[in-house]
């Protein structure tokens, strides 16, 4: 062996080993990305039962409850568009040069027109709401009966109640009592009040058995938008007793004597005049010793003019958003006056342009000014979880193997195991290539 081939030799076994330590580096950077999620697939399907959530830690103990739409509907999960991206004259299957669609709303949601019957949409806005310090959600509910859209709008309700519970949420339901007048109209054979009666009973016997269901003072946390129909407490003094349980009612502000005996508290809105109408609002129910829920909301500036749901200007006011100063200030004031707690207003009201959830104009800014106030350790980042899961459940919607995984990603979000949530966000992204 002649010594020019000796040294080819060592070099040739040189890069052999520099090789196969490559490989071996490889080797051992992939195997645990494997077994991660292959541990993780094998995890859910060796469950039982539904791991516990796990307690948000906030430094401002108040309670912070979001207003919740339930109302919204997509072809793809409904089979068509509901009246609250179209309004009248709104079509979505328009898609611009940007790649939205048209919806009646000057606003536009990350993920898009969604419907609120979807599983992935129900777990993207509750993981959002955990991690921004949210501690429940109210739901704008109508009524039992299979008028107008209400029926959708109970079944989209109770959709969510399992994911709430999952999540480690509370919720309550705020009645619109103007919907029975609606309902009589409508050639049922029910009085009004009847209708009001079997409403009541309906959300006690579906709703209040839930162990998340609001409690003040051991009694269910029921809102009333209002009461705007039976304005007479006598006529309340007859309803009540009708049911198992007396609820601990909210009322509308400046509304509570007209549920007399039955009058708990109130709540704070929006309202034109926005910090004059809240202050003196405030300082008017310290003056008469009234339980207040504090109002705090990003902006308002609806669409129904422009969607055709009003034919004039007349009523026309709006709250400049002005970025997050709006929801900074109303936040302030509730900060500085005795409220009970705080319901945000809204979550998801895209028509009158109050939604805090996250959009194409505002991203999770306003998400991102509630873990300052609620004092949560969470950052942007942490926000950012939920949305990529909602991302990966819908890019492989098909692939079962998958969406397993993506469970136990979900599972480990409302534990508050971020770390191992992002191990797996991150090891899915990279092997599609996200």
């Amino acid at each position: 062996m002649g010594p020019k081939f000796k040294l080819l030799r060592v070099i040739f076994l040189m890069i052999l080993v520099i090789s196969c330590e490559k490989d071996s580096v490889k080797d051992i950077a992939d195997e645990p990305t494997n077994d991660a999620l292959k541990e993780a697939y094998q995890q859910v399907i060796d469950q039982k039962e539904q791991p516990a959530s796990a307690d948000v830690i906030k430094n401002n103990t108040k309670k912070v409850y979001v207003h919740y739409m339930p109302w919204f509907y997509n072809p793809e999960q409904d089979g068509y568009w509901g009246q609250h991206w179209t309004m009248t004259n709104k079509n979505p299957n328009v898609i611009d040069a940007n790649g939205k669609r048209e919806i009646a709303s000057h606003y536009y949601p990350l993920i898009g027109p969604y419907s609120s019957n979807d599983d992935d949409l129900q777990e993207y806005h509750l993981l959002l709401m955990k991690l921004s310090g949210i501690d429940g959600v109210i739901f704008d509910w109508y009524s039992s009966r299979d008028v107008n859209d209400y029926n959708a709008l109970k079944k989209s309700t109770e959709s969510f109640i399992k994911e709430i519970e999952e999540v480690g949420l509370e919720f309550a339901i705020m009645y619109e009592d103007k919907t029975a007048q609606y309902s009589t109209e409508q050639s049922e054979t029910n009085s009004s009040i009847d209708n009001v009666v079997l409403d009541l009973q309906y959300i006690q016997n579906t709703y209040f058995t839930s162990d998340n269901y609001i409690k003040i003072n051991d009694s269910e946390l029921l809102f009333l938008f209002g009461p705007n129909y039976i304005t007479d407490p006598l006529v309340w003094d007859n309803i009540i007793p009708q049911l198992n349980t007396t609820p601990y009612f909210m009322s509308l502000w400046e509304a509570s004597d007209r549920l007399g005996q039955y009058a708990g508290g109130e709540y704070s809105w929006v309202d034109a005049n926005h910090m004059t109408t809240l202050s003196n609002y405030y300082q008017y129910s310290v003056e008469n010793d009234i339980q207040t829920v504090g109002s705090a909301y990003p902006g308002f500036n609806d669409f129904y003019y422009e969607g055709g749901w009003r034919t004039n200007t007349n009523d026309d006011w709006i709250i400049a958003h002005n970025g997050t100063q709006v929801l900074n200030e109303t936040l302030s004031l509730n900060a500085s006056s005795p409220v009970e707690f705080i319901q945000l207003i809204t979550w998801n009201d895209f028509g009158e342009g109050t939604m805090i959830e996250p959009t194409d104009e505002f991203g999770f800014s306003y998400l991102e000014e509630i873990q300052s106030y609620t004092g949560v350790d969470y950052t942007y980042d942490d926000l950012q979880l939920p949305y990529r899961l909602y991302l990966l459940r819908k890019e492989h919607k098909n692939d079962k193997r998958l969406q397993t995984i993506l469970d136990r990603v979900y599972q480990f979000i409302f534990m508050l195991d971020l770390d191992h949530a992002k191990v797996l966000l991150s090891t899915l992204e990279k092997k599609y290539d996200i």
